[in-house]
């Protein structure tokens, strides 16, 4: 199994404690220092390979392994159809490529929530980071265009509704505003109000969702492609 924009591991802890003992696992990400927190954070005996790699130019013969998976990774690649091309190359036959993407941002309350108010805080130039990427690549048909131009014809989507929690709105506002892309393009348009658009997007948290615990709906595809 090849795990590509594996980040900090997040999936791939998850994956090794339910994968076979005798499953071969390799772990890679494009940022080595991402690899280098997801080998800190393994525990087990479980033996993963963490390797830098490109999933627009994997360092692997071709087909080598029984799955390729990807969580909310694709949305990030700047050439998709080179990506799939490269988990088709090095696939065995009747292998399969498994990765999620996020659906638009109306349908992910707490992203939207804060994308609007930081509209409100930068009405003449809005970060739009999280529209724009992460919540950016949600059209269906066009996945699966680019899937089928990269070699894969046996598709599935299944759409996945679940709930995202939080101790309080001002612990989303931070691990949004501060925590993601995001921060930079709030520093781009004026860095000293970094810390004024977080309340404000904890505000508009708290006005809607309430001010303690809360939780949001969360909308994402998985796709299997073979």
């Amino acid at each position: 199994m090849l795990e590509t924009a594996a980040g900090t591991g997040v999936l791939t802890r998850a994956m090794a404690a339910r994968l076979p003992a005798a499953a071969r696992m390799v772990a890679t990400d494009l940022n080595h220092p991402m690899l280098d927190q997801a080998a800190k954070r393994q525990t087990g005996a479980r033996k993963i390979e963490w390797r830098q790699a490109d999933a627009l130019a994997l360092p692997f013969p071709a087909a080598c392994f029984d799955v390729v998976v990807c969580q909310f990774g694709a949305m990030f690649f700047p050439d998709k159809i080179a990506a799939y091309k490269e988990a088709r190359r090095v696939l065995r036959s009747g292998g399969h490529l498994i990765f999620n993407v996020w659906d638009r941002i109306s349908e992910n309350e707490f992203a939207d929530v804060v994308t609007q108010a930081l509209a409100a805080v930068f009405p003449d130039d809005p970060p739009r980071f999280m529209a724009r990427v992460p919540h950016g690549y949600h059209d269906v048909a066009q996945i699966r265009r680019e899937l089928s131009a990269a070699g894969f014809f046996n598709i599935s989507v299944e759409a996945i509704d679940e709930k995202s929690k939080a101790p309080s709105p001002r612990d989303v506002a931070v691990a949004y505003c501060q925590g993601t892309p995001l921060r930079g393009e709030i520093e781009a348009c004026d860095a000293s109000r970094l810390e004024h658009a977080t309340a404000q997007a904890a505000a508009a948290l708290a006005q809607r969702f309430g001010h303690g615990p809360i939780e949001g709906r969360i909308r994402a595809f998985v796709i299997n492609a073979a």
